[in-house]
């Protein structure tokens, strides 16, 4: 992989270990972080950064620097989103020189505490006559010249080793989440299968058994213990369904989950839910943010199921550039004033409020449930950060 154009026998022991990365067994941003300190030093830069794109290829989900430190970081707030020079490198995948910045007509501009920048290299990051996973550029030669050929010959190399650690990443990601999707689906296919169909061969036995002469007392118990496998059988379900996919599916629009998620809730477990959506869901929300909505949707309808004894529920959900907004309004037997359950409803303390919570402050958010103006409950949850890296 060195480029010919690269002769320097320090420079090329350098990009060889940068090489080497390839099989080593670490954390990816860790990687490209090396990465992109190994090309900031090798081409005498002031600064250097790496931008990853999310799965869809729509912005930038992981923005890595280098030459920055963190109160700088911070005073300049939000990473780039791949707009100006940067979407440029992406939309046409060619390393791109330019010696002066402000002289460039489709500059973005910098926000506000940015340090200022001239000449500016940046290349693709990819496979070699693939896929285009993001950008490394670097900005401001340390001795005030623009940068050389080598040096675009030297980001050129680090750039296409950076996508084959990202292709390794998300292969890997792949096959893990494949595996963990079969062993959902098995669980669940065996507590369908078996579980379930014994629990309806119990129940009518005991069915069968109250036709036999009894006590008005046995005959009562006997009800109540049906009663108890009923609800048993709808907590199976609920889980069954918590089971399912928990992050979009591959090829599926977020939107689009949303819906096939409610469709399910109101086929498979008897509970009608109706759906609202505002703003541009599809192109903010990025893959963790996404991964965690999902999995906190299906936790909340399940709740629905197991303990709101409710059969509709109202989900609406919210977004713009602040943040996003999930409602899930039931019309069962409601909360208290202070937030704790009437008779099963599920109270602020439960596993699945905790889990739900924990997702929530992950991305800048919180949850809270409370009692609906409208009867029942409502699951407020909101998160500040859009495009947080998975875990």
């Amino acid at each position: 992989m060195p480029n010919k154009r690269i002769s320097d026998p320090t420079q090329l022991q350098a990009l060889i270990d940068s090489i080497l990365l390839i099989e080593a067994d670490a954390d990816l941003d860790q990687l490209l972080t090396m990465i992109t300190e190994q090309a900031t030093s090798l081409a005498g830069a002031r600064y250097g950064a790496l931008g990853v794109l999310n799965e869809d290829g729509t912005r930038l989900a992981r923005f890595i620097t280098v030459g920055l430190d963190a109160d700088e970081r911070a005073r300049i707030g939000r990473f780039p989103t791949g707009h100006g020079m940067l979407g440029r490198v992406i939309v046409e995948p060619v390393p791109l020189r330019v010696d002066d910045l402000s002289t460039q007509p489709d500059r973005s501009g910098f926000p506000e505490n940015h340090p200022p920048m001239t000449s500016f290299l940046g290349v693709p990051v990819r496979l070699e006559g693939g896929s285009v996973y993001g950008n490394l550029y670097l900005c401001d030669k340390q001795d005030g010249g623009p940068f050389s050929d080598t040096d675009e010959a030297l980001a050129d190399t680090l750039g296409r080793v950076a996508g084959l650690l990202i292709d390794k990443a998300r292969t890997s990601l792949q096959a893990r989440g494949a595996t963990l999707a079969e062993e959902r689906e098995r669980m669940a296919r065996d507590l369908h299968d078996t579980v379930i169909q014994r629990l309806f061969a119990v129940g009518l036995s005991l069915q069968a058994a109250q036709k036999f002469d009894a006590s008005e007392e046995v005959r009562q118990r006997i009800s109540g213990a049906i009663d108890d496998l009923d609800a048993t059988i709808r907590e199976i379900r609920s889980t069954i369904f918590a089971l399912g996919r928990q992050a979009p599916g591959a090829g599926v629009s977020l939107r689009r989950e949303i819906f096939e998620i409610c469709d399910e809730v109101t086929q498979r477990l008897g509970v009608d839910v109706s759906v609202t959506i505002e703003g541009p869901i599809d192109i903010l929300v990025g893959d963790a943010a996404a991964s965690h909505l999902v999995a906190t949707l299906r936790e909340a309808l399940a709740n629905v199921v197991r303990h709101a004894q409710s059969t509709s529920a109202e989900v609406s959900l919210h977004v713009d550039n602040e943040g996003l907004a999930l409602e899930v309004l039931d019309h069962g037997i409601g909360v208290d004033e202070s937030g704790s359950p009437n008779a099963a409803a599920p109270g602020p303390n439960g596993h699945g409020i905790s889990n739900m919570t924990m997702r929530a402050q992950s991305l800048g958010g919180w949850c809270a449930l409370s009692a609906s103006p409208k009867g029942g409950s409502m699951l407020t949850w909101y998160v500040a950060t859009l495009n947080g890296e998975l875990p």
